[in-house]
This record gives C-alpha cells, structure tokens and sequence, in this order.
C-alpha cells in the first residue's frame, strides 16, 4: 500500500507539471485532464502521510469538484450503454429518486454512527446542548442571510447561502472533535439533537430569511426534510435499538417489520395513480412520508440482521456517507458550473466568512454563557460546520440544484478543509503543551 500511494504522489507530480505547461502554453487540452489526473492522484496518494489522513476525504471532495467543473457532462448523465444483450438508456445523475435514495443512504450511515445514548446524553448536559443548538441555529442562519445581502448574489444562489446555513451540522463536526481531542460525547449529543430539530429549524429560517429571494413551500419543505432525514436516521436507530432488546422485543419489530414490507409490496403491485383517487383525509406528500417510515422500519431490520451476520458492514457503512457526499458535491457542481464561473470567487469568499465566523462566534459566545473551553470547542466546531448533504438534497427537492444547491457545492469542501485543519492545529497545540508538561515535570524531579 505505502508503494501504491508513492506511485500516486509521483503521478500527481508528473501531472502538476503537464498542468503547468498547459496553462503556460494556453492549451486546454493538455492541462485540463493533466489537472484532474493530479487532483485524483493527490487524494489516492496521500495516504503515504499517516499524520495527514484527516485530510483525505478533503482531497476526495477537491478532486470531485476539479473534475465537475472541467467535465461537466460526465456528471451529469451516464449512458447510454450498449451491451451484447441489452440496452440501457442514459441514466440521468439529477434524478429524483436517485438523489432521494442517496441521500438517505447517507442519513443512514450518519446514524449508525449514532444511538438513543445520545439523546439521553441531553439529561446529563443539558445547558451545553441548550447552548450548542440555539447557537447553530441563530448564528447560522442569520450570518447567511447577512452575507447574501452584503455579496448582493442573485436570488436563487443567496436562497442557497441561506440553506446551507439553515441546516443541522453533520458527522463532519464529529470527526474533527474527536481530531482535536474535544468533546466528542457533547459534539455526538449536538449533532443527535440538532438533526432531530432540523425539520422544523430549517424550514422556518427558509420561510423566513430564504423566502425573501424564493417562493418557500414550507409544508412540502418539512416533509421533505422528515423523508432525507428522519426517516433514514429512524431506521438506524430502529437498528441500534435490536442490538440490546430481548428476544420478545425483536419479535415483535421482526412482525412489524413484516406488516410494513407487505404494505409496501401491496402498493408497488398496485397503481400508485390510483390511491390517488381514494378520499384519504391526508394528502399525497405526507401519504408518501408515511410509505417512507414504512420502508425505514423493513429496512431498518432487514440491515441489523443483515450487519449482525456481516459485522464488516456496519464498521465500513460511513464509506457509503463519504462516497454520496462527494456525489452531492460532483453533480451539484457539474449542475451549477456555469453559474459557478461568475459567482464562484463571491462564493468561496462567503463560504469562508461564514465557516470561520462560526467557528469564533461559537466559542466565544459559548465561553460568555459558562461553558468550559474544552465544550466550547465543540460547540464551535458544530456551530462553523453544516450537513452539505441535506442541503444539496433540499437543493434538489426545490428543483433548483443548480443556484439553490451552489452555495452547498462550494461551502462543503470548504468546511472539511478549514475543520480538519484547526482540529489538527488543536491537537498538536494539546500535544505540545503535553510535552512542555513532562518536561516541566521531569526537570523539577
């Protein structure tokens, strides 16, 4: 492995050069495959720097964004494709559903990563979770709008500033905690709490800052928000919750679980058009939120017995998350490039106020309200950080992946470059006081 990721970094030395000749000699087709050869090698061979791997998945987003904006079209469909049997037609990266199920797979994932200790860590910190969520909710927001006003961007990418602000923070916040030796039992409880508020959080920011620069559907938004959120988290921690019940409570999930998969298949036998014409006193989104739950609670319990046989798949389900998030990124980009190229600058400028203001005012805001410098940092990290899969994914909902889903695109990579960093920098500082310490200690002695 230390050989292969020698051979990337080589590789990706060798293209730098072709990419500086290629701009030099203003010839695109030389730099422009020079440049996403050495941005996908740089990400394959980083690993030849153990002491940097936090930065990997960074490099993977960089590479996915590099590669979107020189080659759009390959990330925006797939296809067709002509086999010796059969055909298949262009598969279309944008679509709906296919957004919908990735985004869900990667909630999911996100969950696993989580448990009912989590929301029962609130009882044991209370205020620090008060703090941490009425943080990220307030400051966020209303730092997005703000810098969509001052960037005067056009109405559908400042909607976008503003979503991204609006959302929950994500597993991101999580690693670049435990990164810096923060509190990692606090960060975990944020993030739980925060996504469990998010439907009802980001929807009223959108409606009340984003409306002003689009038309806001907020019932159509909340529903939304339950099915890519909700309900993929329900099922992991539908999943969590198997691992420790008695037999007697497996059974009856097991049952459950069996009632829903019917339900399913009855409706996927049927015409979907014709419940339509049934008198429901609910109406179709949220009869859709319903089938959802429906599909969580038989997959929820299809994956835990599946993952009990299969331990290795529960250990390796976060690569599902890494590999969507750089999907959102790629597709998003691809959507947006055109847009990209005359906002991009204003945007990365914004993405960087926003993130590092987050970052100060969390902590410092927190350290004026009692809390430790240990929690506080960790209420910074979750309040600098959001989910740039949910907003992508809302992004796409609006119909809008393009402008709504740019600030999303360019904000996310950001956040993973500027958290891995002051995570790393916050270690070494710990490390080296550590040291001075012993040192200290040693010389007394």
């Amino acid at each position: 492995m230390a050989t292969a990721n020698k051979l990337f970094l080589g590789i990706a030395v060798l293209a730098l050069l072709f990419v500086l000749v290629g701009v030099f000699c203003a010839s695109a087709t030389l730099w422009h495959p020079a440049a996403v050869v050495f941005a996908v090698a740089t990400a394959l061979g980083f690993g030849a720097f153990p002491q940097l791997s936090g930065y990997r998945f960074t490099l993977w987003i960089l590479a996915a964004v590099v590669s979107a904006m020189i080659y759009p079209n390959f990330f925006l469909s797939l296809g067709p494709f002509d086999f010796k049997f059969f055909q298949v037609s262009a598969i279309d990266l944008q679509n709906k559903w296919l957004f919908l199920i990735i985004i869900q797979l990667v909630m999911f994932g996100m969950g696993t990563k989580m448990s009912f200790k989590d929301f029962a860590g609130v009882a044991k910190m209370p205020y620090p979770v008060i703090i941490g969520v009425g943080l990220q909710f307030l400051v966020m927001p209303l730092l997005g709008y703000s810098l969509a006003k001052l960037f005067a961007f056009p109405p559908e990418i400042a909607a976008g500033v503003v979503l991204i602000g609006s959302c929950s923070s994500g597993l991101a916040s999580n690693v670049m905690c435990f990164l810096a030796g923060a509190n990692l039992a606090l960060s975990i409880t944020l993030t739980a709490v925060a996504t469990l508020f998010a439907p009802l959080a980001t929807t009223f920011w959108m409606q009340m800052l984003a409306g002003e620069f689009v038309e806001i559907d907020s019932r159509a938004m909340l529903l939304e928000i339950v099915k890519i959120v909700l309900v993929p988290i329900g099922a992991a921690m539908l999943h969590d919750y198997l691992k420790h019940s008695s037999v007697q409570k497996k059974r009856i999930v097991v049952s459950l679980a069996l009632i829903c998969a019917g339900i399913i298949i009855l409706l996927l036998l049927k015409d979907y058009q014709a419940f339509e014409s049934f008198d429901f006193p609910i109406s179709t989104p949220v009869f859709e939120a319903i089938l959802m739950t429906c599909g969580a609670v038989a997959f929820g319990v299809a994956y835990h017995f599946v993952a009990s046989r299969f331990p290795s798949i529960d250990r390796n389900i976060h690569l599902i998350s890494m590999f969507g998030i750089i999907y959102f990124t790629a597709v998003t980009t691809a959507a947006g490039r055109d847009n990209l190229l005359v906002a991009g600058m204003a945007l990365i400028l914004a993405a960087i106020i926003h993130n590092l203001a987050g970052y100060g005012l969390g902590y410092s805001l927190s350290r004026l309200a009692g809390l430790d410098k240990n929690s506080a940092l960790t209420v910074a990290f979750e309040v600098g950080m959001q989910n740039g899969g949910m907003a992508s994914g809302l992004a796409r909902f609006m119909g809008k992946l393009g402008t709504v889903g740019l600030a999303a695109a360019v904000f996310s990579p950001w956040m993973n470059i500027s958290g891995s960093i002051l995570a790393m920098q916050v270690r070494r500082h710990r490390l080296s006081k550590t040291d001075n310490n012993d040192r200290s200690e040693n010389s007394s002695d």
